[in-house]
């Protein structure tokens, strides 16, 4: 009966050994475990959205940006106005400075020699030089008027632009 025993004894010892080495192998594996948990895990790079959220998405931030475009175009078409009516206004200023320079080159010239002719009818020429004088100083007066005349009616026709130009912006 002793022998009987014995095979008993060494299969439970082959079979506890056998467990042994299991455990081990298994205790490696467990301990590597969060490792592989760590490399097995999956990571998504994209996600699928529906398009229903998609779309709501896109509604949503059109919403939000169009009134801040809106105010954006606004903004430049005032500066736009702003700077056309700025341009206008050097535009007829400088109308304005050439005439003056012109008108002023003229008449400079007209009482030089006016008061050239002054001199010489004082030296005694009579009445015809003293007539073609007061001619003279007429035609120069008559030009500064008509210089007067345009420059108030550049300006009128600025003042109008001004004005057409601030009813148009409101």
């Amino acid at each position: 009966m002793a022998n009987p025993l014995a095979d008993c004894v060494s299969s439970l010892r082959s079979s506890n050994h056998l467990l042994g080495n299991s455990i081990s192998i298994l205790d490696s594996g467990v301990n590597d475990f969060p490792r592989l948990a760590k490399v097995l895990q999956t990571t998504k790079h994209f996600e699928l959205l529906p398009s229903s959220a998609l779309s709501a998405a896109q509604s949503h931030l059109l919403s939000s940006l169009v009134p801040e475009f809106n105010n954006l175009l606004s903004r430049v078409e005032t500066h736009l106005d702003r700077l056309e009516r700025r341009e206008q206004a050097l535009i007829a200023r400088c109308e304005l400075l050439d005439g003056r320079l012109s008108m002023s080159g003229e008449d400079g010239e007209a009482m030089r020699k006016a008061a050239g002719l002054g001199r010489k009818s004082l030296a005694g020429e009579g009445d015809g030089s003293r007539e073609a004088l007061r001619l003279k100083q007429l035609r120069a007066k008559k030009e500064r008027l008509g210089y007067t005349v345009e420059r108030l009616g550049l300006q009128a026709q600025q003042k109008e632009r001004q004005l057409r130009l601030s009813v148009a912006a409101q």
